[in-house]
């Protein structure tokens, strides 16, 4: 009765290790990172070309693979597709960056640019008008609120060699958000070899080198 028994148990133990063999690994999802950057060059779709190596740099200390990657990290990548918005089309922008390099450091990554930015917050203590050199276009200031100090904070006022005179206010003072946005108009594609575009049914999509965008390794049209 004892061995019987022992039997029993030894093949249930078989057959349990059995089916956990047969088990397909359970795959671990990827863990989606974002990194906040500057571009080092305008970029217009339909005029920047297919090809076109493409430098930005990092504006928050980023933990990568185990590494910290400073402020000021550059990503190196490349155009993937350039095209104008035409009267049947909407314009199309994709760029993935394939590197990161740092002083003492690089790691390979593959990350796309988003339709995600970082906004400019002004002041809102400030007394400005639109007769005031911050006021220009009505941006008179705005809000305040949470930001952060980046490493290259974008200036949206002109910086020329006009003096302050005596009766005329300093400039607003600035700072960049630390919640993300969407670009006005601009949508995200998701191609089927696993690339992300940018895409505008309004106008012809512009990078501009003084605005903080994202790049990112997925999706984040659902994390905010």
């Amino acid at each position: 009765m004892k061995k019987s028994l022992a039997q029993s148990l030894l093949a249930a133990v078989a057959l349990t290790s059995l089916l956990c063999a047969q088990q397909p690994p359970t795959a671990s999802t990827p863990i989606l990172k974002e990194f906040p950057v500057t571009l080092r060059q305008n970029i217009v779709a339909g005029k920047t070309p297919v090809g076109t190596k493409v430098q930005a740099r990092l504006t928050i200390a980023t933990l990568i693979d185990g590494k910290v990657a400073p402020i000021g990290a550059v990503f190196t990548g490349e155009v993937l597709e350039s095209v104008a918005k035409s009267a049947t089309a909407p314009s199309r922008l994709s760029i993935r960056m394939d590197t990161i390099q740092w002083k003492n450091g690089s790691t390979p990554t593959k990350a796309y640019l988003t339709n995600w930015y970082y906004p400019i917050l002004f002041d809102s203590t400030e007394n400005l008008s639109h007769d005031s050199p911050g006021g220009m276009h009505g941006e008179v200031g705005t809000q305040t609120g949470t930001t952060r100090q980046m490493g290259q904070a974008s200036t949206p006022f002109p910086t020329g060699t006009t003096q302050q005179g005596p009766d005329l206010p300093p400039p607003p003072t600035s700072s960049v958000s630390d919640h993300r946005i969407l670009i006005k108009d601009v949508d995200s594609a998701h191609n089927g070899d696993g690339t992300i575009a940018l895409t505008s049914a309004h106008s012809n999509i512009k990078l501009d080198k003084s605005t903080t965008y994202v790049l990112a390794t997925g999706d984040l049209t659902t994390s905010k």
